[in-house]
Parts: C-alpha cells; sequence; structure tokens
C-alpha cells in the first residue's frame, strides 16, 4: 500500500521564502526610496547601520543608511539590492545557457548513441579536463569581464555538466517500451526526443539546474573579490566584499552584509534543490 507523499516541509518554505524575498527586491530596487549607487556620503565613511547622513545634499532625502556605508561612502542597502541583481542574472542565465546547450547535447548523446555519443562526450570530457578557475580566468582576460561575455563564459563551463546530467537521464528511458512504442508508431527521432524524452528529464535537469545557480553565484563571487567580475561602479555581491577587505577590522559589517546575503541565498538554493530532489525521487519510487 503507497503511503501518503512527504510534505515539503519548513525549510523548503523558508529557502522559497527568501529566494523570492531577494528576487522581489532586486526586481523593484529602482523603486525603492534609496540613494544613488554612486552617491558618496563625505565624511561617512563605513558607517554602522543605522547612522544618519552628513552630507546635506543627502541629507534632505535620505537621512538614514539603515545598513551603513562602505568603505568610500556608498549605501550598502542601495548596492546591495543593484548587486543581487547582477549575481542573480549572471547565476540564471548562465545555468539557462548550460541547460539548453548540455541538454541538448546530453539528449543526442544518450538517445543515438554510438559515434554521436563518443563524439559529444569526448567534446565534454575535453572541456572538462582544463582547469575550471584557470580557464575562467584565461577567457575573462581575453574577451573582458563585461556582464555579457561573464554569463556566456560561465554557460559554457557548465555545459558539460548539464550533458551529463541529461544523457544520463536520457539512457533511463531510451530503451522504455513506450518509446519502442512511439518507433513502431512511425514517430520521428525529433518528435520522440521532444514529445517523449524531454518532458521525462526536464524535472531532474530542472531540480539540479537550482544546484547550479548557487555554485556561479559562489563563481561569480569570487570573480568579483579577485576584480574580474563586472566593472566599477556597477555593484555585485562579491564586488561589495572585496571592497569591505581593507576596513574589515575597523567596520566588519562592510563586507560580511553582503556576505550574509550571498550565504543565505546559496544555501536557500541548495536546499531547495535537494527537498525537491529527494521529493521526486521518493515521487518515482512509489511508481
Amino acid at each position: 500500500m503507497i503511503g501518503k507523499l512527504q510534505k515539503p516541509g519548513v525549510v523548503f518554505w523558508l529557502s522559497l521564502l527568501w529566494l523570492l524575498l531577494v528576487l522581489g527586491c532586486a526586481f523593484t530596487a529602482h523603486w525603492w526610496p534609496l540613494p544613488p549607487l554612486d552617491q558618496v556620503d563625505w565624511g561617512n565613511q563605513a558607517a554602522l547601520p543605522g547612522s544618519e547622513s552628513l552630507t546635506e545634499a543627502l541629507a534632505q532625502q535620505h537621512p538614514i543608511h539603515l545598513l551603513g556605508t562602505d568603505s568610500v561612502g556608498r549605501d550598502i542597502l542601495a548596492r546591495l539590492l543593484f548587486g543581487a541583481r547582477i549575481s542573480l542574472c549572471i547565476g540564471f542565465f548562465s545555468t539557462l545557457i548550460g541547460m539548453m546547450l548540455g541538454g541538448g547535447l546530453g539528449m543526442l548523446a544518450g538517445y543515438y548513441r554510438g559515434r554521436v555519443e563518443l563524439l559529444i562526450v569526448g567534446a565534454m570530457d575535453t572541456i572538462l579536463a582544463f582547469p575550471g578557475l584557470v580557464l575562467l580566468l584565461a577567457m575573462t582576460y581575453l574577451f573582458g569581464s563585461s556582464l555579457t561575455n561573464i554569463t556566456l563564459i560561465l554557460g559554457g563551463l557548465v555545459t558539460p555538466a548539464f550533458c551529463r546530467v541529461a544523457r544520463a537521464n536520457t539512457l533511463r528511458f531510451a530503451e522504455l517500451e513506450f518509446i519502442t512504442a512511439a518507433r513502431a508508431c512511425g514517430a520521428k527521432d525529433v518528435t520522440i526526443l521532444l514529445r517523449e524524452i524531454l518532458p521525462n528529464i526536464l524535472i531532474p535537469v530542472s531540480i539540479y539546474a537550482l544546484l547550479v545557480v548557487a555554485f556561479l553565484i559562489i563563481v561569480e563571487g569570487g570573480l568579483g573579490f579577485l576584480g574580474l567580475s563586472v566593472p566599477a561602479p556597477t555593484p555585485s555581491w562579491g564586488g561589495m566584499i572585496a571592497e569591505g577587505y581593507g576596513v574589515m577590522a575597523q567596520a566588519p559589517h562592510v563586507s560580511l552584509i553582503p556576505m550574509l546575503a550571498m550565504f543565505l541565498t546559496i544555501l536557500s538554493f541548495n536546499l531547495l534543490g535537494d527537498r525537491l530532489r529527494s521529493l521526486t525521487e521518493v515521487r518515482e519510487s512509489r511508481l
């Protein structure tokens, strides 16, 4: 007798709530009554959260820095919200690029097998053979560290991982009865791939994508700390952490606040992905 399906749990909903909050704040950052990103509060560098603005022109419209100021004197909350756009944009769109490229190649490799599989798997293994960090640094040095370039480069680097996941899941379904029946009915390979296999592998690949988003946010943070992320004055969480490194002893909140935001976001993506994967595995085992 099949028991009741497991409920997502409190951790799942807390993680989802935090991610929705971050996404909402990032998309509505322009509507918040915050100082401009490059507005400097002169004489008020590395101010504590809740400090009053000292610049007269700034104090008239924005009298308090809710999360304090950075080492230059810019409002941390404003830069944190707009920095979320950069980190999330790189995380989501790089993952989408990798999922589309790797997922498509993985489906072809798992369905056709033979020479096609050998060629695709060999190409993916070749990419994986290069040290990821060295390849990433070389690509950003050659093509620049704009938002578009970083997104495309990271999307290419995660393509082999998605290819492996898609290929493994395609192999599970390629020889099952409903695929054989579709072939017997005269369905073309494209129809079988898009209508029969793709819907079945979409869920595990999408769940894996949540973990990749978290990983890419970490990578962007590392690039920002090395000064290789989006160029100033555009904020990113990694860049904000790096900017506070010089005043860590006197004003640790300058780095700790964006670090905490990044930590909670990455943790939420990981917990959400792990929980969805466990729920999916339980459901498949009971079918």
